[in-house]
């Protein structure tokens, strides 16, 4: 295995993408010996960091040291860089006066946080094409399946329906803001108006969501929020739980251990309140730093043209997907319903998905996602709907994607439905890989100096 990798050039340039990210240049190999310049569509899985980010997070390192323990100069910067994260993420997510953040790994940690906190005999309502980070957390509780509606109004009637099958106990409507496998937003505003009627609370999985609308707490009216750093330019293994304290600080402590306690005796133990109360143990103050980066970085650049830049590819995107033959692209509902973030899943008939992913990066230099998503029973719901295997391609826009990945995408995809592939491929560990792959991979300082087992891909499956 290769450790120079030194690029060759290509000629096509980085594009039109709307703020410039780490790697936004990068130039990756073809299995033909030939270097373009990587397309990057596959920012709903993670998305690269804002150099802005990478920047800020460089700076920090030389101080890193314990937070809220050290007595040290390089301590002290890394506690209020931390306190900072948490004040400037409150402020990205428009929270209440008397709103806690919370910074767990990602949004299935902030959900498994959140199912632990609920009181006791909550019932909690969910859609059936939600997330698993937003399906399987609750199932601990007493738990509502809502289905799959047919349309925004229905989803509202459906939700309606089990709302008043409530006996008065605490009840909480979790609910994604956008598909992770469509990208479809959905009604929000009306699902919390609905849901606080009938005495229940609102959480909202904005995996999906934050990078791309805002979320503001206080004007959705919801109760709690969750998302994750990787999803928002921060790839550095944080996530965000954010909302009403009551219910956070009456859970049982999250990670029991240090820095979630007051005091600690031989034989009892007297929890603390606020964030610390879930947060034991050392946090990922970088990850947390990070992420604040990030967010402060998207609300600089302005809603507006986040929107615009994003709307403006969604349909160039799916305009040229339309006018391929054989393709077929993956909706909930019908095409202008409701507002969409730029996460596009199809298929081309009669290809395997996971052959044209792997042909897509192997052949093109081209970043996509393929298989359930994360979300089989949604996908189970479009093969009984629509036919088709239970797995698709999903490609997905983010502020440093621009014209040209979205041309090159779907230049690609016609040669490869008329052409077939152009390379031998073999599946392994569940996943579809070139054989041979030639393909030089970076040394990462030795690291990478050796054969590596990718390993299996379970929401392929």
């Amino acid at each position: 295995m290769s450790s120079s990798m030194a690029p060759i050039q290509t000629s096509i340039s980085a594009g039109d993408g709307l703020l410039e990210l780490v790697g936004h240049d990068l130039s990756v190999p073809l299995v033909d010996g030939e270097w373009v310049r990587y397309a990057n569509l596959d920012n709903a899985a993670s998305a690269p960091a804002l150099q802005s980010v990478a920047a800020a997070v460089e700076e920090l390192l030389p101080y890193y040291g314990s937070v809220h323990r050290g007595a040290g100069f390089a301590s002290l910067v890394s506690t209020e860089a931390y306190t900072r994260a948490r004040e400037l993420v409150g402020e990205f997510l428009g929270t209440r006066e008397d709103d806690l953040v919370l910074f767990t790994r990602n949004t299935t940690d902030a959900f498994n946080l959140l199912a632990g906190a609920l009181p006791a005999g909550a019932t909690v309502l969910t859609f059936t094409g939600e997330h698993h980070a937003n399906l399987l957390p609750w199932r601990r509780a007493d738990v509502r399946d809502l289905g799959i509606p047919a349309s925004p109004a229905e989803a509202l009637a459906a939700l309606e329906r089990a709302l008043r099958t409530l006996g008065g106990g605490p009840a909480l409507v979790s609910v994604t803001g956008a598909s992770n496998v469509t990208g479809e937003v959905w009604p929000i505003e009306e699902i919390v108006a609905l849901a606080h009627a009938h005495g229940a609370r609102v959480a909202l999985d904005a995996a999906q969501l934050a990078a791309h609308r805002p979320v503001d707490i206080t004007a959705l009216d919801v109760d709690y929020v969750a998302f994750s750093g990787h999803k928002v330019y921060a790839p550095y293994g944080a996530g965000v739980l954010a909302g009403r304290a009551d219910w956070l600080n009456a859970g049982q402590p999250y990670l029991a251990g240090g820095g979630a306690v007051r005091r600690v005796t031989a034989d009892g133990v007297e929890w603390g309140t606020g964030p610390a109360r879930h947060e034991g143990g050392t946090p990922a103050a970088l990850g947390a730093f990070a992420i604040a980066a990030a967010v402060n970085a998207l609300q600089q650049t302005g809603w507006d043209q986040i929107v615009a830049h994003e709307l403006e590819l969604l349909d160039r995107l799916l305009t040229g997907l339309d006018a391929l033959d054989g393709v077929r692209t993956y909706e909930l509902w019908e095409r202008g319903a409701c507002d969409r973030v730029g996460v596009v899943s199809f298929n081309v008939e009669g290809l395997d998905p996971a052959l044209l992913a792997a042909a897509l990066g192997a052949e093109h230099g081209i970043g996509v996602r393929d298989g359930a998503f994360c979300a089989h029973p949604l996908m189970d719901h479009f093969v009984a709907r629509d036919g088709g295997s239970g797995q698709a391609v999903r490609a997905s826009i983010g502020v440093g994607t621009s014209a040209d990945d979205i041309d090159r995408l779907l230049a690609a995809v016609d040669r490869i439905a008329r052409e077939g592939v152009g390379w031998t491929y073999v599946e392994r560990n569940g996943s579809v890989l070139p054989n041979p792959d030639p393909r030089p991979r970076p040394s990462l300082g030795g690291l990478l100096d050796g054969p590596v087992d990718g390993g299996a891909s379970p929401c392929r499956s």
